[in-house]
């Protein structure tokens, strides 16, 4: 397997174990928002947002989406597109009561809007090391070489 896709492989494991993101527009002079992925394991060129209509993400169009793993082993910053999901197959599929407590009436909630995250490409890097590059580092070791090939520019 190519580091590529080692590291792209990862991604996608340790996104769906936490799959909470900060994203904002591109161009924006608004800070990001913290959001949680809906992912589809067949779907991995994208995943979805529940929002309000009235959310500075609302308007959709060029963003950047950051991501932290549980354990802060791989970081992620991932270029896309947020688009409206109109496809009621697609909101009714990641529907659930997590999701209904944010909206008082519900599925059929006015203020409910789904956004689409086509994405493009990510910068990923994972910051797990072996135990001896750890002691290494804790004694103040060089650690670069441990490092090397464990950084990546995907296309996701």
């Amino acid at each position: 397997m190519s580091k590529e896709a080692d590291i792209r492989e990862r991604f996608w494991a340790d996104i769906s174990a936490s799959p909470f993101v900060m994203i904002g527009l591109q161009g924006s002079q608004e800070h990001s928002l913290p959001m949680t992925a809906q992912l589809d394991p067949d779907a991995n060129h994208c995943f979805w947002f529940y929002t309000a209509r009235g959310n500075r993400l609302a308007p959709g169009g060029p963003a950047m989406a950051q991501f932290a793993s549980k354990d802060h082993y791989l970081f992620a910053c991932i270029e896309g597109t947020l688009a409206p999901e109109t496809d009621p197959a697609i909101i009714d599929r990641y529907w659930s009561k997590e999701v209904e407590a944010w909206y008082p009436q519900g599925r059929n909630d006015p203020d409910l809007l789904m956004l689409r995250f086509d994405l493009g490409t990510a910068e990923i890097w994972r910051a797990d090391m072996s135990v001896k590059g750890m002691f290494r580092m804790l004694f103040g070791g060089d650690v670069r070489g441990e490092m090397k090939g464990k950084h990546a520019q995907v296309a996701l």
